[in-house]
């Protein structure tokens, strides 16, 4: 996998053993075009997995970058992903639904990558929303697959969709306060 854009353009990142499904480098270009300039905007990637979409928003600029991933087998394998990054950038080993409710600052966007099986996708937001996770004018943003469009609800809390896009079997729905 290469980073798509910005000051690490082309830098290869190294997949974890397990199961993860990066994000697709179209789908990857796609998400940073539609949020355009992100210089020094707090970024939080939640199921960073590979640290992948994290490490290409701190090559856009955005600072600080926070990774919530659980499973500490690829722990090892983001710090190394990690180590080249220039701009503050932070992995919490943690799951994240014990990380929304005592998250210390706010996120111009927030970025959610669950496992496809997960089936408490809703939670995310509602969590999100609750804790006051999102600056003001923050985005969430969650990826998902299509089969369950009809499943993830279009307001979560105080969030409310507003613009979806589809790759292949996958979807990006962003939500902002509504």
């Amino acid at each position: 996998m290469r980073i798509s854009g910005g000051l690490y353009k082309g830098r290869v990142i190294v997949c974890p053993p397990g199961v993860i499904r990066p994000a697709m480098e179209r789908m990857r270009e796609s998400l940073f075009s539609i949020l355009g300039d992100i210089s020094d905007e707090p970024f939080l990637d939640l199921f960073s997995g590979s640290g992948l979409v994290g490490i290409e928003a701190a090559s856009r600029g955005a600072s600080p970058v926070h990774l919530v991933e659980s499973d500490w087998k690829k722990h090892p394998i983001i710090r190394g992903n990690i180590s080249f990054v220039e701009q503050q950038i932070r992995l919490f080993p943690s799951d994240v639904f014990k990380f929304l409710p005592n998250v210390k600052q706010q996120y111009e966007i927030v970025y959610a990558d669950p496992p496809f099986n997960l089936k408490e996708k809703d939670r995310i937001g509602l969590l999100i929303s609750k804790h006051n996770v999102l600056k003001p004018s923050g985005l969430y943003i969650i990826h998902y697959p299509s089969e369950e469009k009809e499943v993830l609800s279009l307001t979560i809390g105080t969030l409310k969709a507003f613009d979806e896009r589809k790759y292949g079997r996958s979807i990006l729905r962003f939500y902002k306060e509504s």
